[in-house]
């Protein structure tokens, strides 16, 4: 088998891809969604909501018959900040990932449709992991421009120095995906929460352990 060729950088999603943050989010969203009138599962929920901003989120789930209040968007954040500041765990082997691109010499960024508020909370937790990503952390938000517009991920490569074409973005959501593909990026679709037949419609190649991930780099 011909060995992968190294990706010049590596654009990460974060949420699912590098801290362990879905699954929290996903039951609060179930408790917040019941309250005002609409009964989902944590499946469902992963289904249908996974990857877009928490305003998207609120779109889909009052065309679902949630009856949200016009705050809402603002008062979920500030509660499920405060839950993930209880402890969010890493992605398992993520750590390893990283290690491999430093000693490679490959620079990496995350692309993320969360906060810059909620990354700094999340990967806060963590000592020295903010200072790895040497200032590469961008939020969809920020730039007003989310997935799975490619503007997030063409913006990263940009401040990375590298073309789109050598740059290889790891994701958990057909929206991201979607955006990387339309970045004219390779995609990993690391497929925990998300079926791989779902990340492989859009685009991305699947993988289910993040411990591969450096062998599917071309890493060793």
């Amino acid at each position: 088998m011909t060995q992968p060729i190294p990706p010049a950088a590596v654009i990460f999603d974060c949420d699912g891809v590098i801290v362990d943050s879905e699954a929290m989010t996903f039951d609060l969203l179930v408790e917040d969604f019941a309250r005002h009138g609409l009964q989902l599962s944590h499946d469902q929920i992963a289904q249908d909501y996974l990857g877009g901003t928490m305003a998207d989120v609120a779109r889909r789930a009052r065309a679902a018959g949630a009856s949200l209040p016009p705050d809402w968007v603002e008062t979920f954040y500030q509660r499920l900040y405060t839950h993930l500041a209880t402890g969010t765990p890493l992605v398992p082997e993520v750590l390893t990932v990283l290690d491999a691109l430093d000693a490679a010499g490959i620079p990496y960024a995350i692309g993320s449709n969360g906060s810059d508020q909620k990354m700094q909370i999340t990967l806060g937790q963590h000592p020295g992991l903010i200072a790895r990503f040497r200032g590469h952390l961008y939020s969809g938000q920020t730039l007003v421009a989310p997935k799975p517009a490619p503007d997030l991920y063409l913006h990263a490569a940009r401040q990375l120095g590298t073309r789109p074409d050598t740059t290889i973005v790891i994701e958990d959501s057909p929206t991201g995906a979607r955006a990387a593909h339309a970045a004219g990026m390779r995609c990993f679709g690391y497929a925990a929460q998300t079926p791989a037949p779902r990340l492989t419609q859009e685009g991305a190649i699947p993988f289910t352990r993040m411990g591969d991930l450096p062998r599917l780099l071309g890493l060793g």
